[in-house]
């Protein structure tokens, strides 16, 4: 993709009220935001895949939390697997596929330091977002270290 075909604007979610039970369409808007150009040590990326974990509800509220809140007027963001558009770092190349948390947006403008690449001949791709990704590794610490799960033994 050459650079005059790469994407200046993003489609990108807000919070626009904060939900006092299960959140609806209308505690949300699908804006149109600037992107910039990535600069040194970063990435372009188009999401194609969006995860929403249970954390992010909490963060709709603005109730004191280990997270801070979604802020209105500015994107939501959580986890994404993406694949890189235009790098300006070495790690990554266009076409290299990377797991993020600037997701809730369609392209994102992110720090290399801040991705991790996602191997699809591993994986699926959405893999990285749930039993490859932090769910995953949630539940597998619950299992190990609080259920105390063992070896059946006959």
């Amino acid at each position: 993709m050459s650079e005059q075909s790469l994407p200046t604007t993003a489609r990108a979610w807000h919070l626009q009220a904060r939900p006092p039970g299960r959140p609806v369409p209308s505690d949300f808007a699908l804006r149109e935001v600037a992107l910039p150009a990535p600069g040194p040590g970063q990435l372009l990326v188009t999401n194609e895949y969006l995860s929403v974990d249970p954390y992010m509800r909490g963060r709709m509220s603005d109730k004191k939390s280990y997270i801070e809140p979604y802020e209105f007027g500015k994107p939501m963001d959580g986890p994404a697997v993406g694949r890189v558009l235009a790098s300006n770092a070495e790690r990554f190349a266009p076409g290299d596929h990377v797991v993020h948390v600037l997701g809730w947006r369609d392209h994102a403008v992110l720090d290399a330091a801040a991705a991790q690449k996602a191997d699809p001949d591993l994986a699926p791709l959405s893999a990285y977002l749930g039993v490859l990704g932090v769910p995953g590794l949630t539940a597998y610490v619950g299992l190990k270290r609080f259920a105390e799960i063992e070896e059946a033994t006959r």
